[in-house]
């Protein structure tokens, strides 16, 4: 708050100079009231001058001596030149705290847009796992109850034949055993299924502070078509397409963060999914939804393509899409950021 009885106050309500050479004789020219310093003695010549930027009053200045007459021309307007310049030097000051602060605001915003982008994904993502999970774990079910049911037919065997000697009933033993070890082995085989598909899931969502690991190209992609494709059957039911696919056996593995070329490819197959599928929505007889995916060694490294023959992206966007926030998608469908995070991990 200021205090209305001050020099200071009415340079900065007046926006103009103080200029006082003979202070008994000439503040009444500015207050009625003569106010006695806050502390100390009373100066006898005494200049305020208002620090204006912009049309705005920001401050105040003053320079003050004890001495009458103290101030000529030169030093009124050493004050006056000095005042513009500490009035834009906080100005700017100001204007670099308000653009500090906005920074930190993006930047926090951008965190969280980021990280609602990641969990967008996964989202989708855990949608096609949990469509995906089911076929291992109904295999794992079937064998299990088939496997309880042989063995109550070993045990009746078994007593049925107590008082015959081994060899007479070996063979119906053997098959039923044999039964048993290949069960046995197709519940091993899809629980590992399983396992990978729950791994899978979890290395997507721990963040960017994967390992680097030598990773099988195909078994990659591979993966990641099936969990797209199962989410976008999740979500939508009538969804279908043809996978083309076209994996090259020499492209082996690549050291990299799967699950950050997991997230690149979760959106690029998304993306295809979502475009044949929007193009079968309002497509006449013989379209046939599609996307084909294909892999092929370089001599640069592993090539992965993802195309579909769905809507396309107009030429007038294409230099876009890379761009964070920007989409072709209804409001509430895409967040914009996609491609973008894509395009960074690349």
């Amino acid at each position: 708050d200021l205090d209305d009885d001050r020099l200071a106050t009415w340079c900065y309500h007046n926006r103009d100079e103080v200029v006082i050479q003979d202070y008994p004789a000439e503040h009444q020219k500015y207050l009625q009231a003569d106010q006695p310093p806050v502390s100390g003695d009373t100066p006898e010549s005494v200049l305020y001058m208002p620090l204006t930027h912009k049309d705005r009053v920001i401050g105040v200045i003053s320079a003050q001596s004890f001495t009458k007459n103290a101030y000529s021309d030169y030093h009124i307007n050493i004050l006056r030149n000095l005042a513009t310049y500490t009035a834009i030097a906080l100005d700017n000051a100001e204007a670099y705290q308000r653009l500090n602060k906005t920074l930190e605001d993006l930047q926090a915003a951008q965190t969280r847009l980021v990280q609602s982008e990641k969990m967008a994904s996964l989202g989708q993502l855990t949608a096609g796992i949990a469509h995906e999970i089911k076929n291992p774990l109904n295999f794992v079910n079937n064998f299990a109850a088939v496997s309880a049911e042989l063995t109550e037919e070993l045990v009746e065997e078994i007593d049925k034949n107590m008082d015959k000697q081994l060899a007479e009933v070996a063979e119906e033993l053997r098959e039923i055993l044999s039964d048993l070890k290949i069960n046995a082995e197709m519940i091993n085989e899809h629980g590992k299924r399983a396992d990978g598909i729950v791994r899978s899931m979890l290395q997507h969502s721990r963040g960017d502070s994967g390992e680097r690991t030598a990773t099988d190209v195909n078994a990659l992609l591979e993966e990641y078509v099936n969990l797209a494709y199962h989410g976008m059957r999740a979500a939508d039911p009538d969804f279908n397409s043809s996978i083309e696919k076209d994996y090259d056996e020499a492209a082996g593995e690549v050291t990299m963060v799967p699950q950050d070329i997991g997230r690149v490819l979760i959106n690029l197959l998304n993306n295809a999914f979502y475009a044949v599928n929007e193009r079968a929505k309002g497509a006449q007889d013989g379209y046939a939804p599609t996307v084909s995916v294909h892999t092929k060694r370089t001599t640069d490294g592993v090539e992965i393509g993802v195309r579909d023959n769905g809507t396309g992206i107009p030429d007038s966007v294409k230099a876009k899409i890379f761009e964070p926030f920007y989409t072709t998608k209804p409001t509430g469908s895409g967040t914009g950021l996609g491609l973008s995070m894509s395009y960074d991990i690349i």
